[in-house]
């Protein structure tokens, strides 16, 4: 028993330690792998930060009961392309359509308002024209005024050709069909992984 205990007790130490890595002090750091991230802020902060430094917006509405809306953040809100055209041209937002804090932005106060079994909040409504579809990607401009609501999941390539479609305001020169047929292809085709 007791050689088998001792077995056991050395099998463990030999695993641990075989396992187990060090770097020497000396050793140069490894570079930072961790992955990017969005930098997703409140409405109330991007509102602010917009009057002294003018950028379009981006506002994910979510509820937290919404599968795709958690599938998109785990799949198009994490592709590198994506996270750094998002945070160089825009201001991006997460607004919870079902939260119940009041939001104020300038003089106008938007609240909750309860209905049946879930209610919304009226700054989600307003930004998706009514329209209760989640999630919804919202594109607002340098002076929040609406450019336009996209419900449903968005892909990564359908997401990346819809954000630089109007972060680069090619939605006043063209439509969207003429834009990811021609002008995407050649400007963003390898920005993209090619698992997408």
């Amino acid at each position: 028993m007791n050689r088998l205990l001792f077995f056991f007790s050395a099998l463990v130490l030999l695993t641990f330690s075989a396992f187990r890595t060090t770097l020497p002090t000396d050793s140069p750091r490894l570079p930072n792998t961790e992955p990017k991230h969005i930098k997703w802020l409140t409405i109330q902060q991007a509102y602010a930060l917009t009057q002294k430094t003018p950028k379009k917006f981006v506002v994910d509405v979510y509820t937290d009961w919404c599968g795709w809306c958690k599938v998109m953040d785990r799949k198009t809100f994490s592709e590198p392309a994506i996270v750094d055209y998002v945070n160089e041209n825009y201001y991006a937002v997460k607004l919870n359509a079902e939260q119940t804090a009041d939001i104020t932005l300038g003089k106008q106060t938007f609240k909750y308002v309860s209905g049946g079994s879930r209610g919304v909040h009226e700054l989600a409504a307003a930004l998706m024209k009514n329209q209760m579809s989640y999630p919804t990607t919202v594109f607002l401009d340098e002076k929040f005024q609406l450019i336009q609501p996209i419900p449903g999941y968005l892909e990564p390539r359908m997401f990346h050709q819809i954000i630089t479609y109007f972060g680069n305001n090619h939605h006043q020169k063209e439509p969207f069909d003429k834009y990811k047929a021609g002008t995407y292809t050649k400007a963003f085709q390898e920005s993209l992984t090619a698992e997408n």
